[in-house]
């Protein structure tokens, strides 16, 4: 096990890359705090016992970069955080401060993606690239993930104090790896033709397009989840079902979150509806606007409408490549939209 958490990291250690045993729980936590002190905001990576639950559960899978001492000085982790079981983050990259002149950060995420996914029957996977850098984004893309939504203002600033890297809130691009692609019929919102044409170009599905026209069923009635992230104020709606009461609910629990402080909230909506549309210009006109497509995010593939209640942090949005260049054009325009309706 590592040594204790006021102790540095000792420098210029041989490191190997290996799967997560309950012994380095202790090593992985200090790691966490050692690069983003307090403000990390997923308790598993913070808790020793958690991690080693969940770790057991497999609903984490972490691999880890030890020292033959046993001193942690790399992580990152599969994770099911999507509401399909089979779809897994890869995320929770972290890597100590003086071992980052190397290539160990793409090592770790390459060993999740590339060993250990396939020995979980992980049938795709997405990472979420932060913005204040183009670190996560640059790996993600030479790991062959595709850039495909982005979420605006995800994470506070606070999450990064410890390292100074951001001076206000961060956004971040939502790559994706399809492994197991699943043919499907996708209902095209009229006001996101464009943007689904275009993410959709470079997708590795087979998908049939035909436009959605149809009114909201008077059955089944609408249901939702609601999550709150307290500490990041953000909201995230997951809708299962959308009926003809979907306004209502929706303005329901959009209130409840807003009561407990969210400043912004991300929907989930299925494109296999033929009323996805009709729910999209409901959304629409409370003010919120695209993110994306999401591969197979509930099962079949997902749209995110998101809102922000304030000026979102445009100016320290950084991404990498055309692909996600172009995406960030289209979202912003779409914001603009929402407040010049």
């Amino acid at each position: 096990m590592g040594k204790n958490n006021e102790d540095p990291i000792e420098a210029g250690q041989t490191w190997k890359l290996d799967l997560f045993r309950p012994e380095d729980a202790l090593g992985v936590t200090r790691l966490f705090r050692l690069v983003y002190g307090d403000g990390y905001p997923v308790k598993t990576f913070t808790d020793p016992e958690l991690l080693i639950r969940e770790n057991a559960a497999r609903r984490t899978i972490s691999n880890v970069a030890r020292t033959a001492k046993g001193d942690i000085v790399g992580h990152s982790a599969l994770y099911n955080s999507a509401p399909f079981p089979g779809l897994y983050e890869s995320g929770s990259t972290v890597v100590a401060p003086n071992y980052r002149a190397g290539v160990m950060g793409f090592r770790l995420v390459q060993y999740s993606v590339r060993k250990v996914a396939p020995l979980f029957g992980i049938e795709i996977m997405f990472g979420e690239g932060v913005c204040n850098h183009v670190t996560m984004q640059k790996i993600g893309i030479k790991l062959n993930f595709l850039p495909c939504a982005l979420e605006v203002d995800l994470m506070p600033a606070e999450a990064y104090t410890k390292e100074e890297s951001a001076a206000g809130r961060v956004a971040a691009v939502l790559q994706f790896d399809i492994i197991t692609p699943k043919p499907q019929t996708i209902r095209v919102p009229a006001a996101y033709t464009e943007m689904l044409r275009f993410i959709y170009g470079g997708i590795r599905h087979e998908c049939r397009f035909v436009p959605s026209a149809e009114d909201l069923p008077d059955g089944p009635e609408t249901r939702m989840e609601s999550q709150i992230f307290d500490f990041a104020q953000v909201a995230r709606f997951t809708v299962h079902e959308a009926g003809a009461d979907f306004a209502a609910v929706f303005a329901q629990e959009e209130n409840a979150a807003r009561q407990k402080g969210t400043i912004v909230h991300q929907v989930f909506l299925k494109l296999s509806w033929p009323w996805v549309g009709q729910t999209v210009e409901l959304l629409r006109n409370r003010g919120y606007f695209a993110g994306g497509v999401l591969p197979r995010w509930l099962d079949v593939d997902g749209f995110l409408m998101q809102k922000v209640f304030g000026p979102p942090h445009w100016d320290g949005i950084q991404v990498f490549g055309e692909r996600s260049a172009h995406l960030l054009e289209l979202v912003k325009d779409d914001w603009e939209r929402s407040i010049h309706p």
